[in-house]
């Protein structure tokens, strides 16, 4: 009897010790994939890195070329502004519209012109204008246009 028990105790420490490496083989391929997927998102984490660090240079380098583009601009402006400035004449170096004699004789006709200061009299309308005058023209003539087509088709 003493041989039964020892072979049961044995049978059944073999099958909690199958059940037992079972189910910690599974955990333990679990803790192998999650490590796995632990390293995996690491490294797409430092790529992800040095992807915006790339980023930020590039940006850098594209900012530090539109400032030297707007300092040339600028550069420029102030130089069309200095040449416009240059050509310009003053308020006394104006060239006048009309030459020297036309202004002369300009001044001379002014005398002959008619004076602007005289008011002209209106004529007084006694009458109504056309349009409500007893003979009708215009928009308002109540002539009647007359039917030229007069047949009904069916």
């Amino acid at each position: 009897m003493d041989i039964i028990i020892g072979f049961t105790i044995f049978g059944l420490g073999a099958a909690l010790g199958f059940i037992a490496n079972k189910t910690l083989s599974t955990s333990n391929q679990e803790n192998k994939q999650l490590a796995e997927q632990a390293n995996q998102s690491e490294s797409n984490l430092a790529q992800y890195k040095l992807d915006v660090a790339e980023h930020l240079d590039n940006s850098a380098h594209l900012l530090q070329q539109m400032n030297t583009t707007c300092q040339k601009a600028m550069e420029q402006m102030e130089q069309s502004t200095k040449l416009l400035q240059q050509v310009t004449p003053t308020e006394d170096e104006v060239m006048p519209f009309f030459s020297k004699e036309t202004q002369e004789q300009l001044a001379q006709t002014v005398a002959l012109r008619h004076n602007r200061d005289e008011k002209i009299e209106k004529d007084q309308l006694t009458e109504a204008p056309l349009d409500y005058s007893g003979n009708p023209s215009g928009l308002f003539d109540d002539k009647k246009q007359t039917v030229t087509n007069t047949e009904v088709t069916d």
